[in-house]
């Protein structure tokens, strides 16, 4: 070893950092890394556990600038939590997983990935090998995804009630849940009309855009069909436009400035009065311009550099009668030009009236002393877009509202992509429970006994269920159990009623997709940490 590399720390002397040839390797290693890699990521599963189903606890995140997030959402928890250990972090990515892929269930798949996880522990104790257990899992999630396939019923997307009812399911563990009966029909009908019912495999949810405004409550949150702009009118004396014709620049209307390398120097006033004289020429050139395409509602994208909007300018723009909109967010302009048909100009060679967008109506609204909007609707050409009006007393019942709306829009969208519905309110997991088990007994040896051990962990969906609606966990899953057993495939936790009931009757559903997302992801994330037997850090070689 050179003198001037110092050794790692810890490592045995003369080994060459404790990995040169014939190193002394401990034996029993990879079983602690394995078992402190799965304690670390059920203590991740545990700290949300409390967080599932319609009476579960809602968790509140202070970030380091000192701003609080109240929710149950199990995504949101885990993004905000600072989670350090990497196995940790798995969970925290498979939340993040489940949430693109289902946007729905993100607090139960790591449950079950936790549940996994323990039984995991108790097979690796009695001596069981990572990769037959891995094997066995692989092949319990197999039978598992026919298992729910068999139990879910076909949904056409005309079954209004039936998306409604998904829909509601999905509001009903959040905080907005007693406006359900507003916000479920608005994600059903925002969804069906941005898509075409017929032929449709999927949504794109950026073809619907929230829009947040503080003010008044969740009862006034609305949907639009057309275009809501958060900022105001500019020129005070135009708030209602008729038969609009609208234009979306991407250059500053003001007078134009020199390099940064590069300025003007001005010795008397008769200079002084021409440069103001020609600012004021260039930009009444650019409004006449303008005016002349027969643009009468301007939207001027935000401009780092400088004023997009000169007082000139807007001066020249209030006495043609054309309405400004300034400060529009470069990431709005894709969902704008989608939503009413105009293109953004660079430039003011390329405004032209073929680059402009049309609508019935741009008018400001004012809400009742909470500030003002900008409705464009009626549009020509529609995108098929449209926007939901999330209303709120604070910040964080908005951000919230927008959260459960979300999902709401997600369940629906997990509908269309595979139109199949599967009972709520834990009977899935009784039910995967219960024939995975019977599944069990046809195999032999170690595979026998480690799908048995998946089976007996899917049934801590139900159990955390009880348990967070104030029921005793223990009896209620016997009963539940039971029923499934005498062949109520159905039955699932009431948890309003605090007992067991039909569940498709009390019409909490979910979709297919959801579920399946679920077992799949967390069975893998699974399959990955047992598969990991040792943990390699980055070392620092100290030179001298």
């Amino acid at each position: 070893m050179p003198e001037n590399v110092a050794p790692r720390s810890g490592a045995p002397a003369g080994a060459a950092g404790g990995r040169g040839k014939g190193a002394y390797q401990d034996r029993d290693k990879p079983a602690q890394i394995r078992f402190s890699n799965i304690s670390a990521a059920k203590a991740v599963a545990d700290a949300i556990r409390t967080s599932l189903g319609p009476k579960g606890m809602d968790k509140m995140i202070q970030d380091g600038k000192g701003d609080v997030t109240i929710t149950n959402d199990g995504a949101t928890i885990l993004k905000q939590m600072q989670v350090l250990h990497p196995a940790a972090r798995m969970l925290v990515e498979l939340s993040k997983a489940q949430d693109i892929e289902a946007g729905d269930g993100t607090t139960s798949v790591v449950i079950i990935a936790g549940s996994l996880l323990d039984s995991c522990t108790k097979l690796l104790q009695k001596g069981i090998h990572p990769t037959i257990i891995s094997e066995s899992f692989q092949k319990a999630l197999e039978k598992g995804i026919e298992i729910l396939t068999d139990m879910s019923r076909p949904v056409e997307l005309s079954d209004r009630e039936t998306l409604l009812n998904s829909a509601t399911t999905s509001l009903n563990s959040k905080v907005v849940s007693q406006y359900s009966s507003l916000l479920s029909p608005m994600s059903v009908n925002a969804v069906m009309k941005v898509i075409d019912p017929a032929t449709a495999t999927s949504v794109d949810l950026r073809d619907i855009k929230i829009v947040k405004k503080l003010g008044g409550t969740i009862d006034d949150c609305e949907l639009v069909e057309g275009l809501v702009l958060t900022q105001k009118v500019s020129n005070s004396g135009i708030t209602r436009v008729e038969k609009a014709k609208i234009g979306l620049i991407q250059f500053c209307l003001s007078a134009p400035k020199t390099d940064m390398d590069n300025q003007i120097v001005v010795s008397d006033y008769a200079q002084m009065d021409r440069v103001l004289r020609e600012e004021r020429a260039y930009i009444l050139n650019l409004v006449k311009q303008i005016k002349k395409t027969g643009c009468n509602v301007l939207l001027i994208q935000k401009s780092i550099l400088r004023d997009a909007l000169s007082d000139l300018a807007l001066h020249f723009l209030n006495k043609m009668k054309i309405m400004v909109i300034k400060d529009i967010e470069r990431e709005d302009i894709e969902f704008i030009c989608k939503t009413i048909g105009t293109k953004p100009v660079a430039h003011i060679d390329q405004f032209t009236a073929d680059m402009l967008g049309s609508a019935e109506l741009a008018e400001e609204v004012n809400l009742n002393g909470s500030g003002k909007l900008l409705k464009i609707t009626g549009c020509a050409s529609p995108g098929k877009t449209v926007t939901i009006v999330v209303r709120g007393s604070n910040k964080l019942v908005i951000e919230e509202a927008e959260r459960s709306i979300h999902d709401a829009l997600c369940v629906i969208r997990c509908l269309v992509k595979k139109r199949a519905l599967i009972a709520g309110g834990g009977a899935p997991e009784i039910e995967l429970a219960l024939r995975l088990t019977e599944y069990s007994r046809t195999l032999s040896g170690m595979e026998s006994y480690c799908v048995r051990a998946f089976a007996d962990a899917m049934e801590v969906i139900p159990s955390t269920l009880a348990e967070n609606a104030g029921l005793n966990p223990i009896s209620t899953v016997t009963e539940l159990r039971n029923r499934h057993a005498q062949g109520e495939k159905t039955s699932g936790i009431n948890v309003r009623k605090g007992g067991i009931s039909n569940i498709l009757e009390e019409l909490v559903v979910q979709p297919l997709l959801v579920s399946v997302s679920a077992l799949t992801l967390a069975t893998e994330t699974v399959r990955s940490i047992l598969k990991i037997d040792d943990v390699v850090k980055h070392s620092i070689i100290w030179i001298t």
